[in-house]
């Protein structure tokens, strides 16, 4: 069986111990890219493990303090 590149809010929640609730504000604040099917959103799993090593020791509540996936600071 190979793994998966794309996993659902639920699956994510379960591969990174992030809660469904936050995983879903942080892709609606942008930090988190997904793709939007229907009415699911998948998220890669090589953005969540490059999201989780951006922010570490970050409070996820603390929009300011998120780095997002994908943008470079300047």
């Amino acid at each position: 069986m190979t793994e998966k590149i794309a996993l659902t809010i639920e699956e994510a929640a379960v591969y990174t111990g992030i809660g469904r609730n936050t995983l879903r504000q942080l892709i609606r604040w942008n930090s988190i890219p997904a793709l939007h099917v229907g009415r699911r959103q998948l998220i890669r799993t090589d953005v969540l493990n490059e999201f989780l090593l951006l922010n570490q020791n970050t409070d996820l509540r603390d929009r300011g303090a998120i780095r997002p996936v994908g943008q470079q600071e300047s």
